[in-house]
Order: C-alpha cells, then sequence, then structure tokens
C-alpha cells in the first residue's frame, strides 16, 4: 500500500473511532439522564407520599385540616374510584370514594380509602392500610369519600411546585345489622391491596363492578357480624 493510501485508511479509521465515541458518549449521556430522572421520581414519589400522609387525614380529623406538598416533576389530581359493601343479598352500600393520585413517569402515590400506596413499574406497596376494622363481632368500614379539584402539576427544570392541601371533614355513622359481609375497593393496585384484606383475615377476589376496567379488589370476611359504615365526607381544596 501506498504511503497515500496508508494515509486515508488511518483517515478513515480515526474518523469510524469518533463516530464510535461519538456514539458510545451519546448513549452514556442518554443513559445517565434516564438514571437522573428515575432518581428526581423516586425522591419526588418518596416526598408526596410523606406529604399526602400528613395532609390527608381524614378518619382522625374533624373540621378543617391543612398540609402542604411539594415536588418537582410530575401530576396530582383527583380519579373515580368506588367502595362497595356486600352482603349475602348483594350490594348494600355504594361510596364514591375517589382518591388522590400522584404521578411521576411510572412512579406515583394513591390515597384511596384509607390507604396510601407507592407503586412503580410493575410494582405497588403500602405505607397505611385500608381502613376496615374485623373482630369476630364487629365489622366497621371506614370510607375516606373525596370530594373537590386537587388538580396541581410540575414540569420539573427545578421549578417545582409547593401548595397547602385543605380538607374539611366532617363524619357519617350507618348501622347495617348483622350478616356476613364482603368489602370492595377499586384499584388499579390488586394484588397491594388485596395483601392488606388478607392480612386482616379475608379472602380475596377481584371483580369489575360498573364495566369501567378498572377492578375492585372484594374482600370476603367468615362469619357473622354486626356491620357498620362510617363515611368520612372530606372537601379538598388546594390552596
Amino acid at each position: 500500500m501506498t504511503g497515500d493510501g496508508r494515509a486515508q485508511s488511518n483517515v478513515v479509521g480515526v474518523a469510524i473511532l469518533l463516530g464510535v465515541t461519538v456514539v458510545a458518549l451519546g448513549a452514556l449521556t442518554a443513559s445517565v439522564g434516564t438514571v437522573v430522572d428515575q432518581h428526581a421520581a423516586a425522591s419526588d414519589t418518596r416526598r408526596v407520599a410523606s406529604d399526602l400522609d400528613d395532609a390527608l387525614e381524614p378518619v382522625e380529623t374533624t373540621g378543617v385540616h391543612r398540609g402542604d406538598v411539594a415536588f418537582t416533576d410530575g401530576e396530582l389530581d383527583v380519579v373515580d374510584r368506588e367502595v362497595r359493601v356486600l352482603n349475602t343479598s348483594g350490594v348494600v352500600a355504594t361510596v364514591d370514594a375517589n382518591a388522590v393520585r400522584f404521578s411521576a413517569g411510572s412512579r406515583g402515590v394513591t390515597y384511596l380509602a384509607g390507604s396510601l400506596l407507592v407503586s412503580g413499574d410493575g410494582w405497588a406497596t403500602t405505607r397505611n392500610p385500608v381502613a376496615v376494622a374485623a373482630d369476630p363481632d364487629v365489622l366497621v368500614v371506614s370510607v375516606p369519600a373525596l370530594r373537590g379539584d386537587v388538580s396541581l402539576a410540575a414540569s420539573g427544570g427545578g421549578h417545582g411546585v409547593t401548595r397547602t392541601v385543605r380538607s374539611n371533614v366532617t363524619h357519617h355513622r350507618r348501622p347495617l345489622g348483622d350478616g356476613g359481609y364482603r368489602v370492595a375497593v377499586e384499584t388499579e393496585h390488586v394484588d397491594a391491596v388485596a395483601g392488606q384484606f388478607e392480612a386482616k383475615g379475608a379472602t380475596t377476589t377481584t371483580r369489575d363492578f360498573d364495566g369501567d376496567g378498572v377492578p375492585s379488589v372484594v374482600a370476603s370476611f367468615d362469619g357473622v357480624r354486626t356491620g357498620y359504615l362510617v363515611v368520612h365526607e372530606t372537601e379538598v381544596s388546594v390552596q
């Protein structure tokens, strides 16, 4: 090979190496960016879970209660969810419980029926269980029923949002009489909610009551109990 040929070959080789290096650096940059985004989403999820735990306490409080919620990237909103109580004859009570949901990429936090759920890509864990208490004689189904608008969003870029979530709570107690009872909670996180009920001694199945594509976990409590339904009407707003 002549000198010119070797020079051209070297130039081509260097160009190829440079191209490979640029591609590798681009892939590395994208990978680092993904890791940073995932870390930020995880941090926001932990923060929002803690904030909502403090801001929403309808089972424990009466009247006005406030708490701050802060995150850098994501959306906070209210989604339709129902809680049902059934006996051997069918549905005896349906409560429009609704849920406050925070979403940041594949991660999220959901406050539903007194339960606080933290979720990710293909998994969900429970921070607080559903507000259902059962002993051999009595079943008490406590259902926070959320009303109002908590629509809130941040687009990242280091700016984020911090707002005060205000709730105003009243309580209504309804005796259901003696019977065998089941409790159905509509949720996207079936396994996590089912696990909560099973820890209380119930057996669980799933059913889509209203055909909207979101199933309910149906928890069956063996035996005859005196049932009570306590609805915690909760007006929620963002200030």
